[in-house]
């Protein structure tokens, strides 16, 4: 039984914003059995020297493989696919491809995208006028590219969903209340695509159910 650790409670901000949806998103894919351990974020429970242990920035989500623990969702997506032999091709190539999408959804596309978030959170006067132009400016750029690895392409790694679908996807989730996908048709197809999926809705389901709130106040 694999336990993933996941919120239970935190920041009304943070609700329906974090990581343990990619990972149990991923749980409910491959149909591995698990539990999720829900943290108190509120109450430090992430800060203590207990959970730094197993997580090493103190970050959600981690999960515990009959003692084997991993921390990161990238790497806990990878993991769980490759333990499932769902979301990622047998062929070394067709894994590589896979991993290759996870790393640019992570790496490329995500950082731009918390900047945005940051720079909101903090500078809501928009006293730095270049920041929040050039930032938006950078992300659409990374839009651009990725739309244009659509073309022709249902899912943005390899023919079937993967791995990479559930990261690029939950990365995407994060402009739900912004226009940036507005000038992509194919990015936004591929967003909602991803989204109606049974076992994403599962997840959304099973979130709102475990932090009290409704689904629509999520979705």
């Amino acid at each position: 039984m694999i336990t993933l650790y996941g919120f239970g409670n935190i920041f009304p901000e943070g609700v329906g914003e974090t990581k343990d949806l990619r990972a149990q998103w991923a749980l409910e894919e491959t149909g591995l059995p698990y539990r999720v351990h829900a943290l108190d974020h509120t109450a430090g429970e992430l800060d203590s020297d207990a959970y730094g242990r197993i997580s090493p920035f103190h970050q959600a989500p981690v999960i515990d493989d009959d003692g084997f623990v991993v921390a990161e969702s990238a790497a806990v997506v990878l993991y769980l696919a490759e333990k499932a032999g769902k979301l990622i091709p047998s062929d070394f190539q067709g894994r590589t491809r896979v991993v290759q999408w996870c790393f640019a959804a992570v790496s490329t596309v995500e950082p731009t995208l918390v900047c945005i978030d940051v720079i909101g959170i903090f500078d809501s006067g928009k006293a730095a006028h270049t920041l929040h132009t050039e930032v938006p400016k950078l992300a659409r750029r990374w839009l651009r590219d990725v739309e244009r690895r659509l073309e022709d392409r249902e899912w943005i790694a390899c023919v079937d969903f993967s791995a990479a679908d559930i990261m690029m996807a939950g990365v995407l989730r994060g402009l739900r209340k912004t226009d940036l996908m507005e000038p992509f048709p194919r990015l936004k197809a591929y967003y909602e695509r991803c989204l109606a999926r049974p076992a994403w809705q599962r997840t959304l389901g099973l979130y709102a159910e475990r932090l009290g709130v409704s689904v629509d106040d999520i979705r």
